[in-house]
């Protein structure tokens, strides 16, 4: 096919890259086999070419767009003569969109079990595990950027290949799909999970009597194939800005109801089977004792066995690193500092929000808050129009994510399966379908939402996050620009060492928990 044939450029430009060590608009570090040397030159010329070879010929980039490989978008050199291939991205996605696009990855359902998390570590120490999460993960950024403006690279697939060979590309791969694998699982069962219950009380249907339209599974995949597919088929990220504002906006509406339910609802709450009696009861008798009811005192510290879930659902609360490389190269006018300013500020406002949403959920609901903070505002009304409306966003939001997350899962394909194929519009299809086909079944078989928090969050992220950040900077870096004593160095492999121990200890206690039979995946609390 003719369109294998810009392939065959990129596998043989490698021999013409060194050839030419200072051409214009060739962007080092494409070439895999460079030796260790090499970098700390190409990472001066990677800064200054961008943008000026993208001032110089925007047009033949937009000509040669359609017959680059696709899984080397990021990597790829078009000729040694023009810009790189993803410098093409460059003028295309502002900064803010760029910021929607990042915060739309990071800010998924995980936040809806933040309250729960808080519930079992206590004020304090939530915030403590919080703000040392968002830390480390704009620092695992920073390692990433700075990665990729050594050696010219924005893929993390390749990036493990540039360190590891074809085992680190492959670890890469595996991890980035089971992550995000792990994330649009959660997502498509909160729909399967909530979709049935809004339309039921939008209804007033008390009893459901097994009608289609109130069964999950068919909604999932109704939503799979309407919103989701359309979306997921993009050739590129960036236009994806849009839709993930407007998720964003939906979750700032979630937020803002939950701090508005926090001084609506007393405490202690009762379920609306005995809501006419039993609130006039708990009143009086907080009342006459003239102390505060024990269950209404928030805790600002408190260890139990469900912390062990803790960590794993702040962890994968953060993850972004898989979509940051793609986010950086469709940036406009992109630079190392200007996609760390966007990461930075995405993290800012996702932690904010996080502790807001966790916090005022918890000061409602405090030890009685669920797993899934929405089904404890069902409790006490399930016909109450906010809540309501709020289900309906987060529903939206969760729905406009899985696109985005989709992204990273299919180049993570490409490279594994097709690293030198040009972009297909075929397979591009075939792959976004196939995903979402199995992602389908394994939410309506999925046993529940927490399960799939906790052993993914354990597992993938850890690695995502703290351990091939930090291997393939000790690994790429050369010797010669940073020794292994250097303190770049060091912190990098104290980074990964913190990754390993807490992979470690979040697995030990999930399976403890599980063995020992109080299985927050079976009882929901």
């Amino acid at each position: 096919m003719s369109e294998d044939k810009p392939a065959a450029t990129v596998e043989t430009s490698p021999a013409e890259g060194n050839a030419i060590p200072n051409g214009k608009g060739h962007e080092p570090g494409e070439d895999i086999a460079a030796s260790a040397k090499t970098p700390p030159a190409e990472d001066c010329e990677k800064e200054t070419v961008p943008n000026s070879t993208q001032n110089a010929s925007p047009h033949k980039n937009e000509n040669m767009e359609s017959n680059l490989p696709e899984s080397q978008e990021f990597l790829s050199r078009a000729e040694d003569k023009k810009t790189t291939r993803f410098t093409d991205f460059e003028g295309k996605t502002s900064f803010g969109m760029s910021v929607f696009n990042l915060g739309n990855a990071i800010m998924g359902s995980g936040i809806l079990g933040l309250a729960y998390a808080m519930a079992n570590t206590g004020v304090i120490l939530f915030l403590l595990l919080l703000t040392v999460v968002a830390v480390l993960s704009s620092y695992s950024i920073h390692l990433l950027l700075k990665l990729s403006g050594i050696v010219g690279i924005r893929a993390y697939e390749q990036l493990g290949y540039r360190a590891f060979g074809t085992p680190g590309k492959m670890a890469a791969g595996i991890a980035i799909t089971l992550q995000n694998i792990g994330a649009m699982s959660s997502y498509l069962y909160i729909v399967k999970y909530e979709f049935p219950l809004v339309i039921q009380a939008f209804l007033k249907v008390d009893n459901p009597a097994g009608e289609w339209y109130l069964n999950g599974n068919y909604l999932v995949i109704i939503v799979s194939i309407a919103v989701i597919l359309p979306l997921a088929l993009m050739k590129q990220l960036g236009y994806l800005g849009y839709t993930s504002g407007f998720s964003l906006s939906c979750m700032v509406f979630f937020l803002i109801a939950v701090i508005y339910k926090k001084f609506n609802v007393p405490c202690p709450f009762v379920d609306f089977a005995h809501n006419s009696t039993g609130s006039e009861l708990n009143v009086n008798a907080t009342d006459h004792s003239g102390e505060q009811d024990p269950a209404c005192i928030p805790k600002m510290a408190n260890l139990n066995i469900q912390t062990a879930y803790t960590i794993p659902i702040l962890a994968f609360a953060f993850v972004c690193h898989p979509e940051v490389l793609p986010i950086y190269t469709e940036l406009r006018n992109a630079t190392k500092k200007k996609m760390q300013h966007v990461s930075n500020i995405s993290i800012a406002v996702m932690y904010v929000m996080y502790f807001l949403a966790a916090l005022f959920g918890y000061l409602t609901f405090y030890g009685e808050v669920e797993a899934e903070l929405l089904h404890t505002y069902s409790r006490i009304d399930p016909y109450d129009t906010l809540i309501l409306c709020v289900r309906v966003a987060v529903l939206t939001a969760v729905t406009l994510t899985v696109p985005i997350v989709l992204f990273p899962v299919r180049r993570a394909i490409q490279q594994m399966m097709f690293p030198n194929k040009t972009f297909y519009w075929p397979r591009h299809i075939a792959i976004a379908i196939t995903l979402l086909t199995f992602i389908n079944l394994l939410v309506i078989f999925a046993p529940n939402i927490l399960g799939i928090f906790g052993v993914i969050g354990a597992t993938s992220a850890p690695c995502l996050i703290f351990i091939f950040p930090a291997i393939f900077y000790i690994r790429i870096v050369p010797k010669e620009e940073e020794p292994l004593c250097s303190v770049p160095k060091v912190l990098a492999a104290c980074f990964a060492g913190i990754g390993f121990l807490f992979m470690i200890m979040s697995l030990s206690f999930i399976i403890i928990d599980w063995t020992s039979g109080s299985s927050t995946a079976s009882s929901g609390h």
